[in-house]
């Protein structure tokens, strides 16, 4: 991150580590970096961190800002320059900008659940069945999870819930309905439930 650091005898070995956006240089105490000097006014600069770099920009001090014994009411800073703000010296160490940006790593579904009869249960939503494969990275989904693009005047698109790529209906599969306590002992006993009773014919 950019960087200043402070020459000035009885000031000397303090470093100015700039934040991203703008950084109050002064004697007030409520500045971001405060310098007890008396050639420092309450509000004396602004040290602008930004991805271009660092600007300087007077605010209206009493003693002035100084770039390389220059005096300047905005300017570009660079590394191996020396600012002044009135008697205080620093020194520029750096004006790189690292802005971290996090790691996101999407969470990936577990593997789909396949059933008896060749019916592929969708990994997000496990009551329905698998509808469609991406083209891209061969995840399957359901209706619930597909993303629908309507197109003017044409067949709707059909785009991956994970890479947005394009996806493709598989083979139809038939939802898998519960079967009641009677037809599961009409498949598995193969009892037939009727009356034996005949009614007789007069």
């Amino acid at each position: 991150m950019a960087r200043l650091l402070i020459k000035t005898g009885g000031l000397e070995n303090q470093t100015l580590e700039l934040r991203f956006g703008t950084n109050r240089v002064g004697r007030d105490p409520g500045c971001d970096f405060p310098i007890d000097h008396p050639t420092v006014s309450s509000n004396h600069c602004e040290l602008v961190l930004s991805g271009e770099g660092v600007l300087i920009r007077d605010c209206g001090s009493t003693n002035g800002t100084f770039v390389n014994g220059d005096p300047v009411k905005e300017a570009w800073l660079l590394p191996g320059q020396t600012v002044n703000l009135g008697d205080v010296e620093l020194f520029i160490e750096s004006t790189e900008v690292n802005v971290a940006i996090p790691k996101y790593e999407r969470e990936r579904p577990k593997p789909p659940v396949v059933l008896e009869g060749g019916v592929i249960l969708c990994p997000r939503h496990p009551q329905m069945p698998v509808i469609y494969k991406c083209t891209h990275c061969n995840e399957v989904m359901c209706n619930k999870c597909v993303h629908v693009l309507q197109r003017k005047g044409g067949l709707p698109l059909f785009l991956c819930t994970v890479c947005s790529h394009k996806c493709e209906r598989i083979e139809a599969v038939k939802e898998v309905k519960k079967k009641t306590f009677i037809g599961f002992l009409r498949d598995t006993v193969k009892i037939r439930f009727r009356n034996p009773i005949k009614r007789e014919k007069f």
